[in-house]
């Protein structure tokens, strides 16, 4: 499956659940008991990603366990790259997978902490 931001296949099902930007700092500000997946290429995850990210690749998914909670992201709203992610851990039988829309542009613009290689001291302790 590849996790760029070009449209490659039509997903199965439009229904998914959501998490907003409001509701995945808190998140992560409080419990820790989820995992956040950052869905773009290698290169991009290493620039830039919300702190305490993992990044996927081709077979995260047997590294997790598919009651655990998941949240995916990728770039912005217009990438697609989250959407595929999201829709290839419910066909493997994940049961607690959320979609974080906003992505990193939504992310950074509430000036939330960021953390990689292209990231600043100020983005980092936001």
């Amino acid at each position: 499956m590849e996790t760029d931001c070009q449209p490659s296949q039509i997903l199965r099902s439009t229904f998914m659940n959501r998490i907003t930007r409001t509701e995945l700092k808190a998140k992560l500000d409080g419990e820790k008991n989820f995992r956040l997946i950052n869905c773009l290429d290698d290169w991009a995850f290493r620039i830039k990603r919300i702190p305490g990210s993992i990044h996927f690749e081709k077979n995260t998914w047997e590294t997790l366990n598919p009651t655990e909670e998941v949240i995916v992201y990728c770039s912005n709203p217009g990438c697609t790259a989250s959407v595929l992610v999201y829709q290839q851990l419910i066909d493997h039988g994940f049961q607690n997978v959320w979609h974080y829309a906003g992505g990193i542009a939504d992310w950074e613009d509430a000036g939330y902490p960021l953390e990689g290689d292209w990231v600043g001291p100020k983005q980092s302790e936001a």
